[in-house]
């Protein structure tokens, strides 16, 4: 009998020793969390990454801290979130560019995307958009493809970078039109932008949240996106498909993902929070404005996004025959 009083006594003991420690243990986040941006200020990337932290402060409290760390197409940002304490205060904005496309053009990479990072919230997608200063010659794709015919590899066109999803949209879409065109990479999409409109390459390939300021300004002219139907936010604008490339499809992503390793917890929570904040009315207008389309997922729905684009875009990259200079 004593044996067993002291069995349950112990038990007790234990109990509230776990209790007292749970009740003691912080909830998360007791402190700014960093978002790493892996790309210049006024792309894509940023302007969605720097909305989401905004309306994480408005919404839930937190205090995320966005940091830009720009270069290689976006792995350097990717590198330095694999890097960090799985701890849910080091977060990134990743994409399709710097995730399933780029590895596969970077060779010594140290980090597989499906291996060292955690997909935590789906935030967005959006179509490549193919535009010009607003008083360039060109007034349609066509116009495009028939000055390169002509004059094979002097129409030049910007990017965010190599290895992007937007390398890889202008790379594929000159070959459906059996053209040479002159790929011009930046490190990011702003920096493209700029030179753009300084008419410094004739053709600018970007996100459309990337162009939207400069097409409402007036100062780019939009030719085409490479998504399957026409974008919303910009819907007299053609697909390249319906200008004469039947089927051709190309488009990017957006999310945040977190070192592997990261408390399953500790994902599930971040990503509650951002889909209730991409079922709010203000931030669907806000990712509409920025010609993006916002898209709520499940933890377990964007990493299989994830593991399905990474294993997809080795063979469309190995075939397009496109190189890294």
């Amino acid at each position: 009998m004593l044996r067993k009083l002291l069995s349950l006594l112990g038990a007790f003991a234990l109990a509230l020793t776990l209790g007292a420690a749970q009740a003691q243990a912080p909830a998360y986040p007791d402190r700014p969390i960093r978002l790493i941006i892996p790309f210049p200020p006024g792309g894509g990337t940023d302007i969605l990454a720097r909305l989401v932290a905004s309306r994480l402060a408005e919404q839930a409290r937190w205090t995320v801290v966005a940091e830009n760390k720009a270069g290689a197409g976006g792995t350097i940002g990717i590198g330095e979130a694999v890097k960090a304490a799985p701890t849910g205060y080091e977060l990134v904005m990743g994409q399709k560019d710097n995730l399933v496309i780029g590895p596969w053009f970077y060779k010594n990479l140290p980090w597989d995307p499906t291996r060292d990072l955690a997909a935590v919230a789906h935030v967005a997608y959006t179509p490549v958009l193919i535009s010009t200063r607003a008083d360039s010659p060109f007034k349609t794709l066509a116009d495009v493809v028939a000055a390169a015919r002509a004059a094979p590899d002097t129409i030049s066109y910007g990017s965010p970078g190599n290895g992007t999803s937007i390398h890889m949209a202008g790379h594929l879409f000159a070959k459906a039109a059996g053209v040479q065109l002159n790929p011009i990479p930046y490190k990011g999409s702003n920096p493209a932008l700029l030179d753009a409109l300084a008419g410094n390459v004739h053709l600018l390939l970007s996100s459309l949240p990337s162009a939207m300021g400069q097409i409402r300004a007036g100062k780019l002219r939009p030719l085409a996106v490479t998504s399957a139907k026409r974008s919303a936010s910009l819907p007299d604008v053609p697909t390249v498909a319906e200008s004469g490339f039947k089927d051709f499809d190309t488009s990017t992503w957006y999310g945040l993902f977190a070192p592997a390793g990261t408390p399953a917890s500790v994902v599930q929570r971040i990503n509650a929070e951002v889909n209730k904040l991409l079922a709010t009315a203000d931030v669907q207008a806000a990712i509409h404005a920025q010609g993006a389309e916002p898209e709520a997922m499940s933890v377990e729905q964007f990493g299989q996004l994830l593991g399905a684009d990474y294993a997809k875009w080795k063979d469309i990259v190995q075939a397009s025959g496109a190189k890294i200079d």
